[in-house]
């Protein structure tokens, strides 16, 4: 059965809204990405504000081939209600265990935030200078991106029938998702290129602490959800 319209609308607005959340959840967590972004946003001379948005529309062009390899690779599982289950099951306790030791680091102070002092010494001395190929190449050599797309980012898909069949759906979770990583790089860059004293340690504390909350309560839902309906895809 086809779905009505302004019900598939309010599932999209679903779709996008968690999707852009979670996705916002695993960009401020600091990583070579992010080191990345203030390098390219500080030593720039020009438009170095937008850098961001240059660098995640290189990551946003592998998320999309990933996401596309999820879907015709692993397309078998789909017809497998064990194993739906199991994705599910290992995507929740992974959102779970990140929530809780985002958690735990911000308690024992031990989220490194040197990416708040613009110092030339903390930078790499070679990165790669198209911020688009770099985007892409980082994203790609950080190995914390893999685990977070084939566990919590398939069980996403999973759990909400992302499926090239369901198109509105799953244009609105890489939208989200994009979107996510898109509000937090641009604001990174915005910051480093005019001074990343702006962004005080205990707001950025605050708002990975709220990260880390709704990561242990979406990760609950995620890990639940497919024992607790009826699966049909």
């Amino acid at each position: 059965m086809t779905p009505e319209p302004d019900s598939l609308l309010k599932v999209c607005q679903v779709i996008f809204s968690l999707s852009f959340v979670v996705a916002l959840t695993g960009a401020m967590a600091p990583g070579p990405l992010l080191t990345y972004t203030i390098v390219k946003s500080a030593r720039s001379r020009g438009h170095g504000w937008l850098m961001g948005a240059w660098i995640i529309a290189g990551h946003a062009l592998l998320e999309m081939v990933i996401i596309f390899a999820l879907l015709f690779g692993f397309s078998f599982v789909l017809k497998n209600q064990l194993v739906v289950k199991g994705i599910g099951l290992a995507g929740g306790l992974i959102l779970i265990w990140f929530g809780l030791s985002i958690i735990r680091d911000i308690a024992h102070r031990r989220i490194s935030t040197t990416f708040l002092e613009e110092t030339d010494s903390d930078q790499p001395k070679r990165a790669t200078d198209n911020p688009v190929l770099g985007g892409v190449l980082i994203s790609m050599a950080n190995p914390y991106w893999w685990i977070w797309w084939v566990t919590i980012g398939f069980a996403f898909m999973l759990e909400f029938k992302i499926s090239f069949q369901n198109w509105p759906r799953l244009l609105a979770f890489f939208l989200g998702h994009e979107a996510g990583d898109l509000a937090w790089y641009l604001l990174v860059s915005t910051l480093a290129y005019f001074g990343l004293r702006h962004l005080n340690r205990n707001i950025y504390y605050g708002f990975l602490a709220l990260c880390g909350l709704f990561m242990i309560a979406f990760g609950f839902y995620l890990g639940s959800a497919p024992f607790l309906t009826p699966w049909r895809y």
